[in-house]
């Protein structure tokens, strides 16, 4: 029995840990890796928003390793500065370790007005592409 519990509270905790998934009238997705990592090789369509790649690890990761041109805005502080430190006028792209921390700055940022967010499904666990190392400057 107490295996059971044991299976049961794993079970539980992994569901929590992977954020919930955005209704249609959210505002903002999810975007996987893969077609992530397409729409960054191809060129931008001429009009489109300027993207900007908001990284919400800590600083230490960043630094290990991070999608090229992503800036670092670290969790949980985000939370509270990511509307008044982002442009509204740019399709933002939240990146976090596997997807829930980014979700909820996604829901936030499309309370503050923003209209085109996006967050990295399953984070920079997902991430197969392309890394940069190091800080970037602020």
């Amino acid at each position: 029995m107490n295996h059971l519990r044991l299976l049961i509270i794993v079970f539980c905790l992994a569901l929590a840990s992977c954020g919930k998934a955005p209704g249609p009238d959210a505002g903002w997705s999810r975007v996987t890796a893969e077609a992530f990592a397409a729409e960054l090789a191809a060129a931008r369509a001429p009009g489109a928003r300027p993207l900007m790649l908001v990284d919400v690890r800590e600083p230490e990761l960043f630094a290990a390793g991070h999608i090229p041109g992503a800036i670092n805005l670290p969790w949980p502080g985000v939370k509270e500065t990511a509307a008044t430190q982002l442009p509204k006028d740019h399709a933002i792209v939240m990146i976090c370790h596997g997807g829930p921390m980014g979700d909820d700055v996604a829901e936030r940022l499309v309370t503050a007005g923003f209209t085109d967010v996006r967050n990295l499904e399953g984070g920079m666990r997902a991430w197969r592409g392309p890394l940069s190392t190091g800080q970037v400057a602020k």
